[in-house]
């Protein structure tokens, strides 16, 4: 294994174990306030026992993801070193707010945890309110500075250097918007469905347990909204990608010619020698459609550029292909489940409903991972699109090796103890009541 593929794999892999921690840290704190302001209005016991149930598990990933996160800030500049010098005086404002929003969420998150009998109702919901406010601004600050990196914008480059940094001009790029959007809705999906699903499978053994009952609701009121939203910021990426990285959108869709009234491929193995890609549904006018609005629009393909500024394409087609495939089930799954609650059926009762929650649950977290390679993977052989090669931005330091395997059972070993620990102190807590017709008063306002 060369150095630079060292320094992507294990950049990759800490991205891939991080994010599944960003992405909870988004969305958690949402259901947890959700819970408590609904056992604030109702005084059932229900809702305060998840409330607190659910910031149990927010603190515990919350605490893995600030070491996964200090690991990832530790690695852009050790292993790349050239991108940090290039782009650290343009994008360090989005990390700058990353930061204080990091801090924000982890004051509060403090004051949520401590605070239940200790400061009054309103403040504590605000502190919980807090925290998930500054948990998706977290997200969204660093999404932005990745967004940066497929648009770059905001400064001039003379002779090599960079001159007249504007930093609201990079913060607001072309692809900001779109990702932003993107990513944060996909957060709410894939939390939402997480925990629906956990309850779903659990509601497969009991439907009357009011618990899960409550609690696959709150997740679905997350969860599917977002779902069914995600779509539509899909289609406002794929019209961005059209316009500022064809090449791109060409390997996603594995379109290897320009092309008039170009067809959207479902599926199929792209051969890149033949040029061709074997196996695969073709949609007539579609991918004109999608991307410009206009069945008729040509859309740019792999031959408009040199072969060494192509991307994987095999990966990144497939990636985006799962990506699709899995957004899809949750949006179709979404919309059965708001159909049947319009028509005020019992959800907890429909087991077909149930079983396809419950086959959901890691599918929006395997649909981000899924995102993320399109993301990374297209962009390449480029760190900053169209600026910088990524083998330019490597540090020179040999046997990279070696902290990449180091770091993968690191990782590897932390998932374990993190799933244990949510194991023991949310499944296996104090065990639950019947939590039929029992009710706690309301606090004093």
């Amino acid at each position: 294994m060369s150095d630079l593929l060292a320094a992507r794999s294990q950049m990759g892999v800490s991205l891939a174990f991080h994010i599944v921690f960003a992405v909870v840290g988004i969305a958690m704190p949402l259901l947890m306030v959700i819970a408590e302001r609904r056992w604030q209005v109702t005084g059932h016991a229900i809702y305060l026992d998840l409330a607190k149930r659910w910031a149990r598990g927010t603190a515990i990933l919350f605490a893995v993801g600030a070491v996964s996160g200090t690991v990832l800030s530790f690695e852009l500049g050790l292993l790349w070193p050239e991108f940090m010098r290039f782009a650290g005086p343009i994008i360090g404002m989005p990390f700058s707010l990353e930061g204080f929003a990091f801090f924000t969420e982890a004051i509060f998150l403090g004051v949520y945890l401590y605070g239940w009998d200790r400061i009054s109702p309103r403040a504590h919901l605000g502190a919980g309110v807090a925290v998930a406010v500054s948990g998706a601004a977290s997200g969204v600050f660093v999404v932005i500075a990745n967004a940066w990196m497929n648009a770059p914008a905001g400064f001039t480059l003379v002779a090599g250097r960079v001159t007249a940094v504007n930093p609201l001009a990079a913060m607001g790029n072309a692809a900001a918007l779109s990702q932003t959007i993107h990513m944060t809705l996909a957060a709410y999906a894939a939390t939402g469905f997480a925990v629906a699903g956990i309850h779903a499978f659990l509601l497969l053994k009991d439907p009357a347990n009011a618990f899960h009952r409550r609690a696959l609701e709150i997740a679905l009121l997350v969860g599917a909204p977002a779902a069914v939203l995600q779509p539509l910021s899909g289609d406002l990426s794929a019209r961005h990608l059209a316009r500022h990285q064809p090449l791109k959108l060409a390997a996603a869709e594995a379109l290897f010619r320009t092309q008039q009234g170009a067809p959207l491929t479902l599926g199929g193995w792209p051969d890149v020698d033949a040029r061709e890609t074997r196996f695969a549904v073709r949609v007539p006018y579609a991918l004109s459609l999608l991307a410009f609005h206009d069945p008729h629009a040509a859309v740019q393909g792999l031959d408009a550029a040199p072969r060494d500024q192509w991307p994987n394409v095999p990966a990144v087609h497939l990636s985006f292909q799962l990506m699709v495939a899995l957004g899809t089930y949750l949006a179709l799954v979404a919309l059965w489940a708001g159909w049947l609650a319009w028509r005020k059926r019992d959800l907890a009762h429909h087991r077909p409903l149930m079983r396809a929650l419950a086959l959901a649950t890691p599918m929006g977290f395997v649909a981000v991972e899924a995102g993320w390679l399109v993301t990374e993977l297209g962009r390449q052989p480029w760190v900053i699109y169209g600026v910088m090669r990524t083998a330019d931005a490597v540090t020179p330091m040999p046997g990279l090796i070696v902290p990449f395997l180091a770091f993968t059972l690191l990782y590897c070993f932390l998932g374990v103890i993190v799933s244990w620990l949510l194991y023991r102190q949310i499944l296996r807590s104090p065990a639950l009541p019947e939590w039929r017709g029992f009710y706690m008063p309301r606090r004093a306002e």
